[in-house]
């Protein structure tokens, strides 16, 4: 079974930057695409980042693109997105969630395995 387990969240003013974690356990996931997710309260998970796997395809959000970075390490296992600039209304639970096939996809509905999330904060 996977695991996936975020971590780096917290709060940071706007303009400031945080670089969040999903380490996986359970099974290699070097072969599968891997994604970050938001949600705010009261909001539907939107799409952030993905990212295939061997191979290292990337595409982000246009509302994040050439702010945030998504990035992996398959040696460790582990997912990484680099937010740089905050904006407040960027507030949400971010969540790591990784696909069963190796290419990417914006669609929350394709990712079979998911994180509890990280709560990132933004203050103006």
């Amino acid at each position: 079974q996977v695991q996936l387990v975020e971590s780096g969240g917290g709060s940071v003013q706007a303009g400031g930057s945080l670089r969040l974690s999903c380490a996986a356990s359970g099974r290699t996931l070097s072969s599968n695409a891997m994604g970050w997710f938001r949600q705010a309260p009261g909001e539907e998970r939107e799409f952030v980042a993905t990212i295939s796997g061997i191979g290292g395809t990337t595409y982000v959000a246009d509302s994040v693109k050439g702010r945030f970075t998504i990035s992996r390490d398959n040696a460790k296992n582990t997912l990484y997105l680099q937010m740089n600039s905050l904006k407040p209304e960027e507030t949400a639970v971010y969540y790591c969630a990784a696909r069963r096939a190796p290419g990417i996809s914006t669609s929350r509905y394709n990712y079979d395995y998911w994180g509890q999330g990280t709560q990132v904060t933004v203050s103006s």
